[in-house]
């Protein structure tokens, strides 16, 4: 597996399949998982550790912690997508971006699943040139 999208929570499975499914598409595997930074933080912890892929994508709305937690365990790529909850997503897109200085975290627009599939695959072509 390259791609391991990891959904804060189940209302975010709109999102994740949407991303799945351009990877699917680019013949990229993947995988879903559920797990919250806030209420599950073990788990997202051995998730990371347990994981071989060469990409994450974290999606989490509100406070969107998933994203930079992910990033804080791992020297692969993250990429957040952070989700419209309440305030039309504004706060968990500044939560996603707004990381500390050693703790990156690549961003795409709010809901926007897809972009992170798509960032995901550009990614992947460094490391698998015949990636289509």
């Amino acid at each position: 597996m390259k791609v391991l999208i990891v959904c804060g929570s189940k209302s975010d499975m709109r999102i994740a399949a949407e991303a799945s499914n351009i990877l699917d598409i680019n013949n990229v595997s993947n995988e879903i998982q559920i797990a919250s930074a806030h209420r599950e933080p073990e788990k997202v912890k051995e998730i990371v550790k347990n994981s071989d892929v060469d990409v994450f994508i974290a999606i989490a709305g509100l406070s969107a912690a998933l994203p930079g937690f992910i990033a804080s365990l791992t020297n692969k790529p993250v990429i957040g997508v952070p989700v419209n909850v309440k305030l039309d997503g504004l706060d968990a897109l500044l939560s996603t971006m707004q990381m500390p200085s050693g703790v990156p975290v690549a961003t795409v627009g709010i809901d926007n699943g897809k972009n992170a599939a798509f960032l995901a695959i550009k990614i992947l072509k460094l490391k698998y040139p015949k990636l289509k």
